[in-house]
């Protein structure tokens, strides 16, 4: 959260900057317009072209270009460097536009410099010294618009937490052509610090409370939801495992709340709970058949070894012969026994991966025909 919230605050402050930049661009444009019609010299109105708003170039929209993660800072701008006169032409539109420049200002608190062709200032901060040297004056003299960032000389925070904020210390610089005739007859330099991004906050707090707030309602409804729909029944589904694990519980129904996934992992539990009590069922059925299938023929080896144990002295010997043979056969069905179990247990841990395993339709169908006669019928269901 921490590292979203310095990427979204990153791209606030970016967003601030750019509106200034437009705000700048809107104001150079309306500027530039409004000095070549009051330049000496420029042709009246009615003699300019009619623009044909049909025309796909009469719009030129001028989009900002200035990204702060990306744009490099330029020192702060020096002073004018002392220079020869100006042209008159630039003189006398300063003048005329003094007031206009000046109502601007106080309006919009942009610096406004403006300069002749060879970039002597000719009107605000440094007139009567040479800006032709940095670069995006160059740039306005050729014919294009250009807009840097510059440094703020003998800057002073005045947030605690103003050194978070890339732009507070930055100053945008858009200097824009002033074009009569075709011809650049001077350049137009505004500037202007962006809007602080804590001041930015500050404006918009209803805003950012009314976002915060709502994105807060959404993590509780999402919370809620997970709660709802995975978490409670999944606390719910543990708590029968470790019932049945100890021998007491029923599987529990599938809560018609949760997500389709929980809900068909009961399905799976209640499946998994019935095999394994069906096998235990087996388990313990299969128990008490081999107890009674062992406790005769022991019994049995019990007994002989008994009598001859008491009269063996008064035997025949056929009678002893008799019990010795008892005692063999009893131990031949044990011995019987015992393989069946080792053949029973191979033949339930075979598996078709293992290559051990058989189809066993073919060895119930003989051992049903082995065993059938005129009075047993034996009838598989396979």
């Amino acid at each position: 959260m921490p590292a979203l919230g310095g990427i979204f605050l990153r791209s606030y402050e970016n967003t601030l900057v750019r509106q200034t930049e437009a705000e700048l661009n809107a104001q150079g444009a309306a500027l530039a317009a409004a000095t070549a019609a009051l330049w000496p010299g420029a042709p009246p109105p009615s003699a300019l072209p009619e623009p044909d708003p049909e025309d796909p170039a009469y719009y030129r929209p001028e989009k900002p270009s200035i990204d702060l993660s990306a744009a490099r800072i330029l020192p702060e701008r020096p002073s004018p460097k002392p220079t020869g006169a100006p042209e008159p032409g630039a003189v006398a539109a300063a003048a005329r536009l003094d007031h206009i420049f000046a109502d601007t200002t106080r309006s919009t608190l942009a610096a406004i410099v403006l300069t002749d062709a060879h970039g002597r200032v000719v009107r605000g901060l440094g007139t009567g010294g040479d800006l032709s040297a940095l670069p995006e004056v160059r740039d306005a003299l050729s014919g294009r618009s250009e807009t840097v960032l510059r440094r703020i000389g003998q800057y002073r925070p005045r947030y605690v937490w103003e050194w978070l904020s890339r732009a507070s210390a930055v100053r945008l610089h858009h200097a824009r052509p002033v074009t009569v005739g075709g011809r650049t007859v001077g350049v137009l330099l505004l500037s202007r610090s962006p809007r602080g991004l804590f001041k930015g906050l500050h404006e918009d707090r209803g805003k950012l409370l009314v976002g915060a707030g709502v994105i807060v309602l959404v993590l509780f409804g999402l919370a809620g939801l997970v709660s709802r729909g995975v978490t409670r029944p999944i606390e719910q589904l543990s708590a029968a495992t470790r019932a049945m694990a100890q021998g007491r519980g029923e599987p529990p129904e599938t809560p018609t709340t949760a997500a389709v996934e929980i809900q068909a992992l009961y399905d799976d539990f209640r499946a998994m709970a019935a095999a394994i009590d069906k096998r235990s069922r087996y388990l313990r059925d299969f128990a008490a058949a081999l107890s009674h299938e062992f406790k005769t023929p022991l019994a049995g080896v019990r007994g002989a070894i008994e009598l001859l144990q008491d009269h063996y002295p008064t035997m025949s010997q056929a009678e002893r012969e008799r019990f010795l043979a008892n005692i063999a056969a009893d131990n031949a069905r044990l011995s019987a026994l015992v393989g069946r179990l080792l053949e029973l247990a191979r033949a339930d841990m075979a598996t078709p991966e293992a290559g051990v395993a058989a189809a066993p339709a073919a060895a119930a169908r003989s051992v049903a025909a082995a065993l059938s006669g005129p009075d047993l019928a034996v009838a598989l269901d396979l």
